[in-house]
């Protein structure tokens, strides 16, 4: 709980700062990101992406994850290390059903997207 509450308040103290290159629409759990002034390739990625990764949880998970640095459920780092390692993780899952060129663009995308969060 006490994890909960510390990620809480990093959420609210730095959400407004820290997407300030990434446009997101709606909130909760249908919160979802404006694609349109992304790269052709990222576009595509995208769409891997909101396709793919929302059987398992929200984009709401991701979007925050990347705007604040910090993975909600666990608390832990949200860098390029830890992308890539979600990544290994959901291609070992059975139900997520992702290919590795899959994986591989969800990857690419959430690392470009950490870009433009810290812009």
């Amino acid at each position: 709980m006490k994890k909960f509450i510390v990620t809480m308040l990093v959420v609210a103290a730095t959400a407004t700062s820290a997407q300030a290159g990434l446009k997101v629409i709606g909130k909760g759990d249908a919160m979802r990101l404006d694609p349109t002034a992304f790269p052709p390739a990222m576009k595509a990625n995208y769409e891997i992406v909101r396709v793919k990764c929302v059987k398992c949880h929200t984009l709401e998970r991701t979007i925050v994850a990347i705007q604040t640095g910090i993975a909600p459920i666990s608390g832990q780092p949200f860098d390029r290390s830890a992308t890539k390692a979600y990544g290994v993780k959901m291609l070992r899952k059975p139900d997520s059903n992702m290919s590795k060129p899959e994986v591989k663009a969800a990857v690419d995308l959430l690392n470009y997207l950490l870009s433009e969060a810290e812009k």
